[in-house]
C-alpha cells in the first residue's frame, strides 16, 4: 500500500484528497466536516512549526490549511469548481474557487488565501522567510480557519434542524 501511495504522489495525486472526495460521495456532510478538521489539524501543526523555529515546515502548514478551507467552504456552496474537481479527480482550479467564495463570503477568503499561497512559495519553496517575517501571514489564514468554521458549522446546524 505504502508503494502505490507513493508512486501516486510522484505522478502529483493527492490520495488524501482522493480518499475524502470519496468519502464525500456517500456523505458529503461528513467529507466537509473532515476537511474542517484537516485544516484545525494543519494550523495546529503550523502553530507547533513556528514554536520550535522552523518557518519552512510552518509555511507549509499553513497553506494546507487554506487548502483544505477552500475545498470544503467549495463543497459546501457546490461551486462550479467544486464539480469540475470531481468531474476530473484533481483540483485545478483552486484560485477560481476563491475568488467566487470571497464574492459570496467577503474578503478574508482572499486575504486568508493569499497569505497561505505567499507563504507556501516563499515561506516553503523558497525558504526566505523567517519566523518573525511569517506571523502576520499566518495569523490571516488562521482568522480565515475561524471564519470558515462559523460559515461550516452554521450551515451543519441549519442542515440538521430541517432535515
Amino acid at each position: 500500500m505504502e508503494e502505490l501511495i507513493k508512486k501516486a504522489e510522484e505522478k502529483g495525486i493527492d490520495v488524501e484528497d482522493l480518499i475524502i472526495s470519496a468519502m464525500s460521495k456517500e456523505d458529503p456532510q461528513g467529507g466537509i466536516k473532515l476537511r474542517l478538521e484537516l485544516a484545525k489539524k494543519y494550523m495546529a501543526e503550523a502553530e507547533e512549526y513556528l514554536k520550535k523555529g522552523d518557518a519552512v515546515q510552518a509555511s507549509e502548514k499553513a497553506y494546507k490549511v487554506a487548502e483544505e478551507i477552500v475545498k470544503a467552504l467549495s463543497e459546501k456552496f457546490n461551486l462550479q469548481e467544486y464539480q469540475q474537481a470531481v468531474k476530473e479527480g484533481r483540483w485545478y482550479t483552486l484560485g477560481s474557487a476563491v475568488s467566487s467564495l470571497s464574492k459570496k463570503l467577503g474578503n478574508w477568503i482572499v486575504n486568508g488565501w493569499s497569505s497561505a499561497y505567499f507563504l507556501y512559495v516563499w515561506g516553503f519553496h523558497e525558504s526566505k522567510l523567517s519566523t518573525d517575517d511569517i506571523i502576520p501571514y499566518l495569523d490571516e489564514v488562521k482568522r480565515m480557519l475561524e471564519e470558515a468554521e462559523k460559515v461550516l458549522n452554521a450551515y451543519e446546524s441549519m442542515h440538521t434542524t430541517f432535515t
